[in-house]
């Protein structure tokens, strides 16, 4: 390793050696430059902004009032090159004579930056400026994934892999971390449902209702709260339509699957005037249990329904709107297979009331956003068996979450060598109440209150540098109940998170970032009082109320290049964790449930890995994309035992031709053998799949896109290493068509 990073280092340094031997050998002219950089619509001075003397290294980065200075220039003609984000790239000749100053004023057009530069999720001030790895699903891209959860949908891309017990609970695992370490956001407040807590809960909202995903790698601490250790996936719905255009639009969708006999439907409208808008919509998924190719997994059956209707307001200072949403699922649990005429299912509903309001005004914070998200969320689990014809039903478990969660966030103007920056105040709450016979933990409620301050500096045109910090005041208190009547404790806790960043643009199309961060999570009730078999998810926990407070220190690195038909990224990560609490197998099996048990358990521990993937347009309309990820967690305190659950190396390729109108392609997916296992795991055989697709796009009275597409085609037998089904001889999904359609008027 050491070589590939001094390599690295190389290939950053080598631009400041360029540039340093450059300002050397250039002669003294005494030629000078001096100026600003106007909006050309508002006529304002534009602070930070890049200007460069074409086919030199000699550049500026404009000050806090929009000036620049170029001194001791060659003499002769000159092309000044302005560029910007959120700014056409614009030139200007000039001619400069030895020992003269001139003053050339350069007025610069505003563009519309493309959705896919700016990752809301990672930058409060949405600069566009990375410092650690991102990802974006939008449009097509998006409909080409569609699966009945996140969990499926991500699975396979760099860094991102899947905790599975089936369809419906499917749930996304960034680079080995997963539960309350990985937050799962919709329009960036947290959904209120209890997903991260266990493998048999879902997340509440269906696929078919996001028109945008955001994936970040690494710790997003600073913005979304001390747990988020290991990324943030954020689900972007339009249901406040507050930025759309006059008159009437909306899209109807269409799904099928033949390994579940799945079928989805979902419709979207929204109707719009010059400053209001109203949109609705509504999906409804159903399917039967998945097909392996050794047969039926039973109790993997699911339907749900999920609808919203929005208001939005856009008036000349400010937008914003509310949203009440409805959803509901039901699903089975492969916790009862080898019990015939026994089912586990969870039947759940959650609602929700979603709010935003942003507004520009004048002053030194002359940008601001409120959000904020209400939820209740109602959960059981079911138990029914069937004997003699009589089916006999009951609720051994059952779940109601109360939550909210909102979002202060005040920006300000460039002042000093800072950049636009940002202040804000998150507040989190909820209530979540445990009942029934078979409840294996307390109750809980939880209050966390954090403030933050998110900065930039431009160094220089190619340099940037960011710095953040995070202070949360959290209680997390016990709520006694029938079978915990001593759990009574609380904690209060100060905790303190915050991230150092640089991003760095040496030449056009390189970009690469580096960032530093510290994060803090306080333990989970399950983790600390969990005693009892978990019907749901098919184990027995057993939790330590010793367990201190997670602390992690992480550093990611990240190269990416993207021009002239290539794009290609390469990333590194390790994170130290003091006191990471490890949901561990002990090898024992519960007498009663039959359950194996498994102990929470608190030691030092390392994940470090990386990801590389590269997208290449060979010739027009034919694109090769290769990627790979690896993985690898262990204890660091006692011994050096391998941490459960942790992905192994994977790779994949795939190869398309578009024709415009339509589009083939393939694809090959592969998984090595997992051999890093904690004590009691078992070993997970590598595998390979091969998979096909195509579609076909017509523009008439709307835009029509129809996907087929066929997963695992040669029927492969397989485990996932990920997998929570208590028996692993049981296998993932076998051959799969799938056909989506989306009209789009």
């Amino acid at each position: 390793m050491k070589p590939f990073f001094l390599l690295i280092l190389a290939i950053l340094l080598l631009p400041l050696h360029l540039t340093a031997e450059t300002e050397e050998m250039r002669p003294a002219t005494d030629a000078n430059i001096f100026g600003h950089i106007l909006d050309a619509t508002t006529g304002e001075h534009i602070p930070f902004i890049n200007i460069l003397v074409e086919g030199t290294r000699i550049g500026a980065l404009t000050d806090v009032t929009g000036h620049y200075i170029l001194t001791n220039l060659p003499v002769g003609q000159h092309t000044l090159v302005v560029t910007g984000m959120g700014f056409e790239t614009t030139r200007k000749s000039v001619t400069v004579e030895a020992r003269r100053t001139i003053q050339v004023d350069i007025s610069v057009a505003p563009t519309p930056i493309p959705l896919e530069e700016i990752i809301i999720t990672s930058s409060p001030t949405a600069s566009g400026f990375h410092y650690q790895p991102t990802k974006v699903f939008i449009g097509e891209k998006l409909q080409r994934r569609g699966e009945a959860s996140f969990g499926e949908m991500l699975d396979g891309e760099p860094g991102v892999a899947m905790r599975s017990l089936g369809s419906a609970p499917a749930r996304p695992v960034i680079r080995g971390l997963d539960g309350d370490r990985i937050l799962v956001l919709q329009n960036g407040e947290r959904l209120g449902d209890i997903s991260e807590t266990s493998a048999d809960h879902s997340i509440t909202l269906d696929p078919l209702a996001a028109s945008r995903i955001e994936v970040v790698r690494g710790p997003a601490s600073l913005l979304y709260g001390s747990s988020a250790l290991g990324g943030v996936i954020n689900l972007m719905t339009t249901d406040i339509p507050d930025d759309v255009t006059s008159g009437t639009t909306g899209v109807l969708s269409l799904q099928g699957a033949s390994m579940n006999d799945m079928g989805a439907g979902f419709g979207r409208i929204t109707h719009a005037s010059d400053q209001w808008a109203t949109s609705a919509r509504f999906s409804y998924r159903q399917s039967g249990e998945i097909m392996t190719p050794a047969g039926i997994l039973p109790g993997t059956s699911m339907r749900n329904y999920d609808g919203a209707i929005g208001f939005g307001f856009n008036l000349d200072n400010s937008l914003g709107g509310v949203s009440v949403s409805l959803t509901g699922q039901t699903f089975g649990l492969p916790v009862a297979i080898d019990e015939p005429g026994k089912q586990k299912e969870i039947q759940l509903e959650r609602q929700a009331v979603h709010g935003r309001w942003a507004y520009r005004g004048e002053g030194f914070f002359d940008r601001g956003l409120i959000r904020f998200n209400a939820a209740r969320m109602l959960q059981d689990e079911v138990e029914s068996e069937t004997e003699g014809g009589i089916t006999e039903t009951i609720i051994p478990l059952n779940f109601a979450k109360y939550t909210l969660s909102g979002t202060t966030i005040l920006q300000h103007r460039p002042t000093g060598i800072f950049d636009r920056g940002a202040v804000g105040l998150n507040l989190y709450a909820h209530q979540k109440e445990v009942g029934g016979i078979e409840a294996f933990t307390p109750g809980e409620h939880r209050f966390s209150l954090g403030m933050f301050t998110f900065q930039e500096i431009p160094l220089t045109h190619i340099f940037r540098l960011q710095g953040g910090l995070r202070i949360d005041f959290q209680h997390i208190g016990a709520i006694p109940g029938d079978l915990f009547p001593l759990a009574n404790e609380s904690r209060n806790v100060v905790n303190f998170s915050g991230s150092v960043g640089l991003n760095y643009r040496p030449f056009p199309g390189w970009e690469a970032g580096a960032q530093f961060a510290r994060s803090h999570r306080n333990p989970t009730i399950n983790e600390l009082f969990a005693n009892g078999p978990h019907m749901g998810a098919g184990v027995f926990e057993i939790g330590s109320p010793q367990l201190r407070d997670e602390i992690g220190h992480g550093g990611d690195l990240f190269i990416r290049y993207s021009r002239n038909g290539l794009q290609a990224e390469i990333a590194a990560f390790v994170n130290h964790f003091q006191n990471f609490i490890i949901f561990s197998p002990t090898g024992l099996v519960d007498t009663p449930s039959g359950f194996p048990v498994f102990r929470y358990t608190g030691d030092e521990a390392r994940l470090a890995g990386g990801e590389v993937s590269l997208d290449w347009t060979i010739i027009d309309g034919l694109t090769l994309g290769l990627g790979a990820d690896y993985v690898r967690g262990q204890r660091i305190g006692n011994g050096r035992e391998n941490l459960p659950f942790i992905p192994p190396f994977r790779y994949r390729a795939n190869i398309e031709y578009d024709f415009g109108w339509a589009w083939l392609g393939a694809s090959f997916y592969a998984a090595s053998t997992q051999n890093f296992v904690a004590p009691e795991e078992v070993i997970t055989q590598g595998y390979n799949l091969l998979g096909a697709t195509a579609g076909y796009r017509l523009n008439a009275a709307g835009r029509h896109v129809i996907i087929l597409r066929a997963d695992n085609l040669l029927n492969t037998r397989y485990l996932d290493h990920l997998s929570r089904i208590e028996n692993r001889n049981l296998l993932m999904p076998g051959r799969n068509f799938h056909i989506s359609y989306r009209w789009f008027f």
